[in-house]
Protein backbone atom coordinates (compact mmCIF):
# COMPACT_ATOMS: atom_id res chain seq x y z
CA UNK A 1 0.00 0.00 0.00
CA UNK A 2 2.87 2.34 0.84
CA UNK A 3 4.38 1.75 -2.64
CA UNK A 4 1.03 2.56 -4.25
CA UNK A 5 0.70 5.82 -2.29
CA UNK A 6 4.27 6.80 -3.21
CA UNK A 7 3.53 6.10 -6.88
CA UNK A 8 0.36 8.18 -6.69
CA UNK A 9 2.20 11.09 -5.07
CA UNK A 10 4.83 10.97 -7.82
CA UNK A 11 2.12 11.11 -10.49
CA UNK A 12 0.44 14.07 -8.80
CA UNK A 13 3.82 15.82 -8.57
CA UNK A 14 4.48 15.18 -12.29
CA UNK A 15 1.02 16.39 -13.32
CA UNK A 16 1.28 19.52 -11.14
CA UNK A 17 4.67 20.26 -12.70
CA UNK A 18 3.15 19.94 -16.19
CA UNK A 19 0.32 22.25 -15.16
CA UNK A 20 2.76 24.84 -13.85
CA UNK A 21 4.83 24.61 -17.04
CA UNK A 22 1.78 25.11 -19.25
CA UNK A 23 0.60 28.05 -17.12
CA UNK A 24 3.99 29.79 -17.45
CA UNK A 25 4.04 29.04 -21.19
CA UNK A 26 0.56 30.54 -21.55
CA UNK A 27 1.56 33.66 -19.62
CA UNK A 28 4.64 34.23 -21.77
CA UNK A 29 3.31 33.44 -25.26
CA UNK A 30 0.91 35.54 -27.32
CA UNK A 31 0.77 38.33 -29.85
CA UNK A 32 3.06 40.14 -27.38
CA UNK A 33 5.74 37.83 -25.94
CA UNK A 34 6.79 38.44 -22.34
CA UNK A 35 9.78 36.63 -20.82
CA UNK A 36 9.66 34.98 -17.40
CA UNK A 37 12.13 37.52 -16.02
CA UNK A 38 9.97 40.35 -17.30
CA UNK A 39 6.86 38.81 -15.69
CA UNK A 40 8.52 39.07 -12.28
CA UNK A 41 9.46 42.67 -13.03
CA UNK A 42 5.89 43.52 -14.07
CA UNK A 43 4.51 42.03 -10.83
CA UNK A 44 6.81 44.21 -8.70
CA UNK A 45 6.20 47.33 -10.81
CA UNK A 46 2.44 47.06 -10.29
CA UNK A 47 -0.37 48.49 -12.37
CA UNK A 48 -0.04 51.08 -15.08
CA UNK A 49 1.96 49.30 -17.79
CA UNK A 50 0.69 47.65 -20.95
CA UNK A 51 2.40 44.39 -19.99
CA UNK A 52 0.58 44.35 -16.65
CA UNK A 53 -2.76 44.71 -18.44
CA UNK A 54 -1.88 41.89 -20.86
CA UNK A 55 -0.86 39.56 -18.06
CA UNK A 56 -3.52 40.23 -15.44
CA UNK A 57 -6.48 41.53 -17.45
CA UNK A 58 -6.25 39.20 -20.47
CA UNK A 59 -4.09 36.11 -19.93
CA UNK A 60 -4.49 35.39 -16.21
CA UNK A 61 -8.34 35.30 -16.27
CA UNK A 62 -8.24 32.87 -19.21
CA UNK A 63 -5.74 30.62 -17.46
CA UNK A 64 -7.77 30.53 -14.24
CA UNK A 65 -11.01 29.89 -16.14
CA UNK A 66 -9.27 27.19 -18.20
CA UNK A 67 -8.07 25.55 -14.99
CA UNK A 68 -11.61 25.50 -13.55
CA UNK A 69 -13.50 24.48 -16.70
CA UNK A 70 -10.96 21.87 -17.83
CA UNK A 71 -10.83 20.35 -14.35
CA UNK A 72 -14.63 20.35 -13.97
CA UNK A 73 -15.30 18.73 -17.36
CA UNK A 74 -12.65 16.04 -16.81
CA UNK A 75 -13.99 15.35 -13.33
CA UNK A 76 -17.55 15.05 -14.67
CA UNK A 77 -16.26 12.66 -17.35
CA UNK A 78 -14.61 10.39 -14.77
CA UNK A 79 -17.74 10.35 -12.61
CA UNK A 80 -20.10 9.54 -15.48
CA UNK A 81 -17.82 6.90 -17.03
CA UNK A 82 -17.55 5.27 -13.60
CA UNK A 83 -21.30 5.37 -13.06
CA UNK A 84 -22.24 4.03 -16.49
CA UNK A 85 -19.24 1.69 -16.82
CA UNK A 86 -19.09 3.01 -20.37
CA UNK A 87 -15.89 4.57 -21.76
CA UNK A 88 -17.77 6.58 -24.40
CA UNK A 89 -19.91 8.55 -21.96
CA UNK A 90 -18.89 12.18 -21.53
CA UNK A 91 -20.46 15.20 -19.80
CA UNK A 92 -22.22 16.35 -22.98
CA UNK A 93 -23.80 12.94 -23.67
CA UNK A 94 -26.66 13.62 -21.26
CA UNK A 95 -27.89 16.66 -23.21
CA UNK A 96 -26.73 19.17 -20.60
CA UNK A 97 -24.64 21.13 -23.11
CA UNK A 98 -27.55 21.13 -25.57
CA UNK A 99 -29.85 22.62 -22.95
CA UNK A 100 -27.31 25.29 -22.02
CA UNK A 101 -26.69 26.14 -25.69
CA UNK A 102 -30.42 26.37 -26.38
CA UNK A 103 -30.84 28.72 -23.42
CA UNK A 104 -28.06 31.00 -24.69
CA UNK A 105 -29.47 30.94 -28.26
CA UNK A 106 -32.91 32.00 -26.99
CA UNK A 107 -31.25 34.75 -24.97
CA UNK A 108 -29.44 36.10 -28.04
CA UNK A 109 -32.47 35.83 -30.35
CA UNK A 110 -34.83 37.52 -27.87
CA UNK A 111 -32.18 40.20 -27.19
CA UNK A 112 -32.23 39.69 -23.42
CA UNK A 113 -28.47 40.22 -23.45
CA UNK A 114 -29.09 43.84 -24.52
CA UNK A 115 -31.69 44.54 -21.82
CA UNK A 116 -30.41 42.40 -18.92
CA UNK A 117 -26.67 42.80 -19.55
CA UNK A 118 -23.77 40.40 -20.07
CA UNK A 119 -24.72 38.29 -17.02
CA UNK A 120 -27.83 37.09 -18.85
CA UNK A 121 -25.82 34.80 -21.18
CA UNK A 122 -24.33 32.50 -18.50
CA UNK A 123 -27.57 32.80 -16.50
CA UNK A 124 -29.71 31.53 -19.39
CA UNK A 125 -27.09 28.88 -20.18
CA UNK A 126 -27.18 27.60 -16.62
CA UNK A 127 -31.00 27.68 -16.52
CA UNK A 128 -31.11 25.69 -19.76
CA UNK A 129 -28.70 23.13 -18.31
CA UNK A 130 -30.72 22.87 -15.06
CA UNK A 131 -33.98 22.32 -16.97
CA UNK A 132 -32.41 19.49 -18.97
CA UNK A 133 -30.99 17.94 -15.79
CA UNK A 134 -34.46 17.97 -14.19
CA UNK A 135 -36.09 16.62 -17.36
CA UNK A 136 -33.59 13.80 -17.87
CA UNK A 137 -33.73 12.86 -14.19
CA UNK A 138 -37.55 12.87 -14.11
CA UNK A 139 -37.84 10.71 -17.23
CA UNK A 140 -35.24 8.20 -16.01
CA UNK A 141 -36.39 7.54 -12.47
CA UNK A 142 -38.97 4.80 -11.84
CA UNK A 143 -40.27 3.97 -8.35
CA UNK A 144 -37.26 5.61 -6.75
CA UNK A 145 -34.78 3.72 -8.95
CA UNK A 146 -32.61 5.70 -11.36
CA UNK A 147 -32.33 3.66 -14.57
CA UNK A 148 -28.78 4.17 -15.84
CA UNK A 149 -29.41 3.03 -19.42
CA UNK A 150 -32.64 5.02 -19.59
CA UNK A 151 -30.73 8.05 -18.32
CA UNK A 152 -28.17 7.72 -21.10
CA UNK A 153 -30.71 7.19 -23.91
CA UNK A 154 -32.93 10.03 -22.69
CA UNK A 155 -29.94 12.37 -22.52
CA UNK A 156 -28.83 11.49 -26.05
CA UNK A 157 -32.34 12.08 -27.45
CA UNK A 158 -32.72 15.41 -25.66
CA UNK A 159 -29.30 16.41 -26.99
CA UNK A 160 -30.49 15.71 -30.56
CA UNK A 161 -33.71 17.66 -29.99
CA UNK A 162 -31.78 20.64 -28.57
CA UNK A 163 -29.33 20.56 -31.50
CA UNK A 164 -32.22 20.58 -33.98
CA UNK A 165 -33.86 23.53 -32.22
CA UNK A 166 -30.54 25.40 -32.23
CA UNK A 167 -30.18 24.84 -35.98
CA UNK A 168 -33.74 26.11 -36.45
CA UNK A 169 -32.92 29.26 -34.47
CA UNK A 170 -29.72 29.78 -36.47
CA UNK A 171 -31.64 29.39 -39.75
CA UNK A 172 -34.05 32.22 -38.91
CA UNK A 173 -31.67 34.54 -36.99
CA UNK A 174 -30.03 37.76 -38.18
CA UNK A 175 -26.37 37.85 -39.19
CA UNK A 176 -25.12 39.54 -36.00
CA UNK A 177 -27.08 37.12 -33.83
CA UNK A 178 -25.82 34.16 -35.86
CA UNK A 179 -22.20 35.21 -35.29
CA UNK A 180 -22.73 35.39 -31.52
CA UNK A 181 -24.44 31.98 -31.42
CA UNK A 182 -21.77 30.24 -33.53
CA UNK A 183 -18.87 31.74 -31.55
CA UNK A 184 -20.47 30.76 -28.22
CA UNK A 185 -21.24 27.22 -29.38
CA UNK A 186 -17.60 26.67 -30.38
CA UNK A 187 -16.44 27.65 -26.88
CA UNK A 188 -14.25 30.43 -25.55
CA UNK A 189 -12.38 31.26 -22.36
CA UNK A 190 -12.58 34.98 -23.03
CA UNK A 191 -14.49 35.95 -19.89
CA UNK A 192 -13.35 39.21 -18.25
CA UNK A 193 -15.85 39.10 -15.37
CA UNK A 194 -14.03 38.01 -12.22
CA UNK A 195 -17.26 37.13 -10.41
CA UNK A 196 -18.10 34.43 -12.97
CA UNK A 197 -14.51 33.17 -12.99
CA UNK A 198 -14.46 32.88 -9.18
CA UNK A 199 -17.84 31.15 -9.29
CA UNK A 200 -16.64 28.46 -11.72
CA UNK A 201 -13.40 27.98 -9.77
CA UNK A 202 -15.35 27.55 -6.52
CA UNK A 203 -17.79 25.07 -8.11
CA UNK A 204 -15.01 22.99 -9.69
CA UNK A 205 -12.86 22.76 -6.54
CA UNK A 206 -15.91 22.03 -4.38
CA UNK A 207 -16.92 19.38 -6.92
CA UNK A 208 -13.47 17.76 -6.63
CA UNK A 209 -13.72 17.65 -2.84
CA UNK A 210 -17.25 16.19 -2.88
CA UNK A 211 -16.43 13.67 -5.60
CA UNK A 212 -13.51 12.40 -3.56
CA UNK A 213 -15.99 11.39 -0.86
CA UNK A 214 -17.42 8.93 -3.41
CA UNK A 215 -14.11 7.50 -4.70
CA UNK A 216 -14.64 4.12 -3.01
CA UNK A 217 -18.25 4.00 -4.24
CA UNK A 218 -17.04 4.59 -7.81
CA UNK A 219 -14.51 1.80 -7.38
CA UNK A 220 -17.35 -0.45 -6.28
CA UNK A 221 -19.49 0.63 -9.27
CA UNK A 222 -16.72 -0.59 -11.60
CA UNK A 223 -17.54 -4.12 -10.40
CA UNK A 224 -21.23 -3.70 -11.24
CA UNK A 225 -24.24 -2.50 -9.29
CA UNK A 226 -24.89 -5.92 -7.74
CA UNK A 227 -21.37 -6.16 -6.38
CA UNK A 228 -21.55 -2.57 -5.15
CA UNK A 229 -24.76 -3.40 -3.29
CA UNK A 230 -23.10 -6.43 -1.66
CA UNK A 231 -20.24 -4.16 -0.58
CA UNK A 232 -22.71 -2.01 1.35
CA UNK A 233 -23.09 0.88 -1.10
CA UNK A 234 -26.46 2.64 -1.20
CA UNK A 235 -26.47 2.53 -5.00
CA UNK A 236 -29.63 4.56 -5.66
CA UNK A 237 -28.66 7.43 -3.38
CA UNK A 238 -25.10 7.37 -4.72
CA UNK A 239 -26.24 7.38 -8.36
CA UNK A 240 -28.53 10.35 -7.76
CA UNK A 241 -25.86 12.37 -5.96
CA UNK A 242 -23.17 11.60 -8.55
CA UNK A 243 -25.52 12.45 -11.44
CA UNK A 244 -26.43 15.79 -9.86
CA UNK A 245 -22.76 16.57 -9.10
CA UNK A 246 -21.57 15.77 -12.65
CA UNK A 247 -24.50 17.70 -14.13
CA UNK A 248 -23.83 20.83 -12.06
CA UNK A 249 -20.11 20.74 -12.93
CA UNK A 250 -20.96 20.47 -16.62
CA UNK A 251 -23.79 23.01 -16.55
CA UNK A 252 -21.72 25.65 -14.78
CA UNK A 253 -18.76 25.14 -17.16
CA UNK A 254 -20.89 25.25 -20.33
CA UNK A 255 -22.86 28.28 -19.13
CA UNK A 256 -19.69 30.38 -18.76
CA UNK A 257 -17.30 28.98 -21.41
CA UNK A 258 -19.64 27.53 -24.05
CA UNK A 259 -19.40 24.04 -25.52
CA UNK A 260 -15.82 22.79 -25.28
CA UNK A 261 -15.78 19.21 -26.50
CA UNK A 262 -13.53 16.19 -25.95
CA UNK A 263 -12.09 17.30 -22.59
CA UNK A 264 -14.42 15.11 -20.56
CA UNK A 265 -14.01 12.18 -22.95
CA UNK A 266 -10.31 12.09 -23.87
CA UNK A 267 -8.60 13.22 -20.66
CA UNK A 268 -10.01 10.49 -18.34
CA UNK A 269 -9.00 7.82 -20.90
CA UNK A 270 -5.38 8.92 -21.09
CA UNK A 271 -5.07 9.46 -17.36
CA UNK A 272 -6.51 5.99 -16.73
CA UNK A 273 -3.86 4.51 -19.03
CA UNK A 274 -1.07 5.87 -16.82
CA UNK A 275 -2.36 6.01 -13.26
CA UNK A 276 -4.84 3.12 -13.36
CA UNK A 277 -8.55 2.84 -12.66
CA UNK A 278 -8.54 3.48 -8.91
CA UNK A 279 -10.69 6.58 -8.40
CA UNK A 280 -8.67 7.62 -5.36
CA UNK A 281 -5.95 8.79 -7.77
CA UNK A 282 -8.00 8.98 -10.97
CA UNK A 283 -10.27 11.83 -9.82
CA UNK A 284 -7.55 14.29 -8.82
CA UNK A 285 -5.24 13.27 -11.70
CA UNK A 286 -8.01 13.81 -14.24
CA UNK A 287 -8.84 17.20 -12.72
CA UNK A 288 -5.23 18.40 -12.99
CA UNK A 289 -4.77 16.89 -16.48
CA UNK A 290 -8.03 18.40 -17.76
CA UNK A 291 -6.97 21.82 -16.52
CA UNK A 292 -3.55 21.44 -18.19
CA UNK A 293 -5.07 20.23 -21.47
CA UNK A 294 -7.58 23.09 -21.73
CA UNK A 295 -5.06 25.82 -20.83
CA UNK A 296 -2.69 24.43 -23.48
CA UNK A 297 -5.46 24.29 -26.10
CA UNK A 298 -6.52 27.86 -25.31
CA UNK A 299 -2.93 29.04 -25.67
CA UNK A 300 -2.68 27.34 -29.06
CA UNK A 301 -6.00 28.92 -30.08
CA UNK A 302 -4.53 32.33 -29.28
CA UNK A 303 -1.23 31.95 -31.14
CA UNK A 304 -1.88 29.75 -34.21
CA UNK A 305 -3.25 32.59 -36.37
CA UNK A 306 -2.19 35.48 -34.11
CA UNK A 307 -3.33 38.27 -33.78
CA UNK A 308 -6.65 36.57 -34.63
CA UNK A 309 -8.02 33.95 -32.28
CA UNK A 310 -9.61 30.55 -32.87
CA UNK A 311 -12.42 29.22 -30.65
CA UNK A 312 -10.85 26.87 -28.12
CA UNK A 313 -13.45 24.19 -28.93
CA UNK A 314 -11.88 23.87 -32.40
CA UNK A 315 -8.46 23.07 -30.91
CA UNK A 316 -9.79 20.63 -28.29
CA UNK A 317 -11.77 18.85 -31.00
CA UNK A 318 -8.83 18.52 -33.40
CA UNK A 319 -6.17 17.72 -30.79
CA UNK A 320 -8.37 15.56 -28.57
CA UNK A 321 -9.90 13.65 -31.49
CA UNK A 322 -6.48 13.00 -33.04
CA UNK A 323 -5.02 11.73 -29.78
CA UNK A 324 -8.05 9.53 -29.16
CA UNK A 325 -7.91 7.95 -32.63
CA UNK A 326 -4.16 7.39 -32.23
CA UNK A 327 -4.70 5.67 -28.88
CA UNK A 328 -7.43 3.47 -30.34
CA UNK A 329 -5.16 2.53 -33.23
CA UNK A 330 -2.44 1.52 -30.80
CA UNK A 331 -5.00 -0.35 -28.66
CA UNK A 332 -3.88 1.56 -25.61
CA UNK A 333 -7.27 2.78 -24.39
CA UNK A 334 -8.44 0.92 -21.31
CA UNK A 335 -11.97 -0.13 -22.22
CA UNK A 336 -12.81 -2.08 -19.08
CA UNK A 337 -13.06 0.51 -16.32
CA UNK A 338 -12.56 -2.10 -13.68
CA UNK A 339 -9.15 -2.99 -15.09
CA UNK A 340 -6.33 -1.94 -12.82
Amino acid sequence: MRKKITRWMLWILVLCSLLLGVVLFSLCIGSVSISLERILGVIFEGKGTMEYSILFDIRAPRIILGFAVGGALSLAGVILQGMFRNPLVEPYTLGISGGAALGVCLNIILRFNHTLGIFSLPLFGFLGAILVIILVYSLSIRKGILKIQGLLLTGVMISFIASSLIMLIMAVSHTEDLHGIVFWIMGSLEEPNWFLIKLVVSVSILGLIISYLFCLSLNAFSLGEEEALHLGINIEKTKRLLFILASLLTGCSVAVAGIIGFVGLVVPHFVRMFVGGDHRILLISSFISGATFLILCDTLARIIISPLELPVGVITGILGGTLFVYALGKKQVVVLLGER
